[in-house]
This record gives structure tokens, sequence and C-alpha cells, in this order.
């Protein structure tokens, strides 16, 4: 069942807590900068991003549209209740939502330090359950650690300096002895670190470029946005212009 956050809203966070809780969010590359945080994250927007930061695959940005007008606040918050929060066991209820839609001050602060919470739970989570949609960071550190410590076979050759050991057979294999040899140490290993490194480097080096465009495009919707603004003014004023002279 998800967490709400409306219990701890009341509560007034620490000064200390709120600080870190500032870097925290400041180490998120944003779309904007944080100015006035009640008013920064009031449209659900920044709080997306967040969550994408530390998990891509869980949030699709175009689905929020920046806003300042009620309405379209409280979509951005509902979509996020329904598609991005409640992956981590997390929801925002709606007496709280209005009150960061109107940037109440303190609010939005104490549903960042729960959101913040939820999400180093989920990645404690990743790291305890393997799965195929693990980040590649976590892979690599994972098969670098199995490089460092080898098989369990292979430990006695490695510290006798030998190449091969030889096991007692089975009763399955008979009387025939068989050779388990040890890898190669020093240039082998090496060389994987170096190669897993240079694509978990390439992999964050593309999704720093998609956050970038992503960015770009959001940033170019709001100016369309904006300037269709200003052409339905001025054909206002230019239809007010002509009744006037009529």
């Amino acid at each position: 069942m998800a967490a709400a956050a409306g219990g701890g809203v009341a509560a007034t966070a620490s000064e200390s807590s709120l600080r870190a809780l500032y870097r925290w969010v400041d180490a998120v590359p944003l779309s904007r900068p944080r100015r006035n945080i009640a008013r920064d994250f009031s449209d659900g927007v920044m709080v997306a991003e967040v969550v994408k930061f530390f998990f891509p695959a869980m949030v699709q940005l175009h689905s929020f549209v920046p806003a300042s007008s009620t309405p379209q606040k409280l979509a951005n918050w509902g979509h996020l209740n329904r598609k991005v929060l409640s992956k981590l066991n997390f929801s925002v209820p709606n007496e709280v939502i209005r009150q960061i839609v109107q940037c109440r001050p303190g609010v939005v602060e104490q549903v960042l330090l729960l959101l913040r919470q939820k999400i180093e739970e989920k990645q404690k989570q990743v790291k305890a359950v393997p799965g195929p949609g693990q980040e590649l960071g976590l892979q690599a550190a994972q098969e670098i650690s199995y490089l460092e410590t080898g098989k369990a076979g292979c430990s006695k050759a490695r510290s006798t300096g030998g190449g091969c050991t030889q096991e007692t057979p089975t009763a399955v294999g008979g009387n025939e002895s068989r050779q388990h040899c040890a890898p190669a140490a020093g240039g082998d290993t090496a060389a994987i670190r170096l190669q897993l490194a240079e694509r978990e480097q390439a992999l964050l080096l593309a999704q720093e470029t998609v956050q970038i465009l992503q960015m770009k495009v959001r940033r170019l919707e709001q100016l369309l946005r904006l300037k269709d603004m200003r052409i339905d003014d001025l054909s206002r004023c230019l239809q007010q212009a002509r009744h006037q002279q009529q």
C-alpha cells in the first residue's frame, strides 16, 4: 500500500535537514535553476525530473507540461501520483497537492524529504535484487568484484602462483582427473576493467545528451506557447481597433 505524504507535512523540518535537502536537489540537473522552491516545484515538472535522474526508465517527461494555471498543475500531480510515485510506494494526498499548487511555504519541502527517502529505499532494493533493468554502473561494479575475487575453484592456484590445479575425481567422473586453470592475472583483468569503465562513461554521456535535448525541446515548446499567446493578444487588439474605426 502506497505511503501518503500527508502525515509529515504538518511537522516542521529542521534547518540542517532542509540544507541537506537543498544540496540534494541542487545536485540534480534540472531544466530550471532553483530560485523559490515552493514556486519552482508547484507544477510537479521538476519533481518528475528528480525521479527521472535516479530512475530514467520510470518517467516520461513529455507527459508533464510546465504550467502556471491551477488545473494543469493539478493534472501534472495527478499523473505523478498514478504513473511515477506509485512505483516508489508513495502517494501525495489531494489536500497536500492543493497546498503545493498554491505555493504554500514549507509544504513541498516535506514532500521532497519523503521522496528522497523513497528514492533511497528503491535504490537499495535495486542493489539487493539484481535484474535485467539494473543500471550499468551496478552491473559493472559486480563484474569487477567478481574479477577481483575470482572463482572459488581457482583461488588456490592464484595463491600459490601456479597456472593450474588438479581436483580429486568425483564418482561420476571416474578415475580421470580434471584440471582447472586460473585466469591470467594482471593484464586481462585491467583490460576488462577499462572496457567496463569506457562503456559506463559512454552510457552516462548518452544519458546527459538525451536530457539536454529533452530540456531544449521543452523550452522550445514553451516559447511556441508564449508566441501563440502573443499572437492571440495582437489579434484581439487588431479586432478592437477595427471596431473602434467603424
